[in-house]
């Protein structure tokens, strides 16, 4: 069992305190990947509810929450772990 404090970047997030208009680094922090993966999996289209305003990305948190919710629904379509 992993007993060590957090740090601020790991620290669990309250889905009720997200904005409903969420930053790449707040999608980030949510997936626990870096914003450039953000940017680069929003490019492919793979992220959905994402608009780019300017250089920066607004994502919508609700659009983001079902995503992620119906990925756990249906399962990894990623090929990566199957041998």
């Amino acid at each position: 069992m992993n007993t060590a404090t957090p740090t601020p970047n790991q620290e669990a997030i309250q889905l009720e305190q997200l904005p409903e208009v969420m930053t790449a680094d707040e999608v980030a922090r949510l997936l626990r990947v870096s914003r450039k993966t953000v940017y680069t999996t929003f490019k492919k289209g793979e992220i959905p509810g994402g608009r780019k305003l300017g250089s920066a990305l607004r994502f919508s948190r609700s659009r983001v929450l079902q995503w992620l919710a119906e990925g756990q629904e249906r399962g990894s379509r990623s090929p990566r772990g199957v041998r």
